[in-house]
């Protein structure tokens, strides 16, 4: 599943080739998780002011309001002059005066959303609830413990719930925390100050990291451009049971927290 850095990745690789581009067609596939909310139509004629994004929601910003994309558990976005007829994962052809943007998802878990505004409702349902962004000056490590103070469950999956800090999926929630040196099944309100400044910093790390390799290419992630990316050649745990840690040589270790596969060392990370 794309996470915060791959949709970032995928957020730099055409923002800057659409921005000021004219809207000179819209044309939908099968229906994906909810419905645009509009009609194609409408949306012919508008240019692109900019593209932003809000965890893992692109936010692409038009002269009437505002499309949210999600990549879902399997989506990409190809942005090009020339594509080739869509087939039949290709779900949305943004057809613009300087290229087109494609979402392809085989598992239709995507979304392609208008909103009049990021204050409508639809917006506010899908955004409303979201944590800090990680890579902002607004993420501050005093304000992060506060928060995990509030939480009585494992620090892995507050961190997944995204309601703390957004955007911190499986993948770099498990190689924070082994960063920071923290067992992913300690509970949250039970981090110190300074350990909760460790996993502040081992965030902004990892997930600053990832973004300049390109994000993770785990199956098939590739950004607007058609490049994998490079993230997953230097995981310390993530995906890696069984195997030495590259820090102290103690094998990896794996548990199932929320449905999800949780990764790491048992003598690097502390209870």
């Amino acid at each position: 599943m794309p996470e915060l850095p791959e949709v970032e990745v995928t957020r730099q690789s055409f923002a800057h080739r659409i921005a000021g581009a004219r809207v000179l067609d819209m044309r939908l596939g099968k229906p994906l998780r909810w419905p645009l909310g509009v009609e194609t139509p409408s949306l012919v004629g508008q240019q692109v002011q900019h593209v932003g994004r809000r965890g893992k929601y692109l936010l692409l910003h038009l002269s009437d309001g505002v499309l949210l994309l999600h990549l879902g558990m399997s989506g990409s976005l190809q942005f090009a002059t020339v594509l080739d007829a869509a087939g039949v994962h290709d779900h949305m052809d943004l057809v613009t005066s300087q290229g087109t943007l494609r979402l392809h998802d085989p598992r239709r878990f995507g979304a392609v959303v208008w909103a009049p505004d990021l204050q409508a409702p639809v917006a506010r349902k899908l955004l409303g609830r979201l944590g800090v962004e990680p890579l902002d000056d607004g993420f501050v490590a005093e304000h992060f413990h506060k928060a995990l103070r509030l939480r009585r469950s494992p620090i892995k999956q507050v961190l997944l719930a995204g309601e703390v800090v957004v955007g911190v999926g499986n993948i770099y929630a498990s190689e924070a925390l082994f960063e920071a040196g923290i067992r992913p099944t300690v509970r949250a309100d039970r981090l110190s100050l300074t350990r909760a400044r460790r996993l502040h910093a081992a965030i902004r790390d990892v997930l600053s990291r990832a973004v300049a390799a390109g994000g993770s290419s785990m199956r098939d992630f590739v950004n607007a451009h058609g490049q994998a990316g490079h993230f997953q050649q230097t995981w310390a745990v993530y995906g890696r049971a069984g195997a030495s840690c590259r820090v102290c040589g103690t094998p990896v270790r794996t548990l199932v927290q929320g449905q999800r596969s949780t990764f790491f060392c048992p003598q690097c990370q502390k209870p």
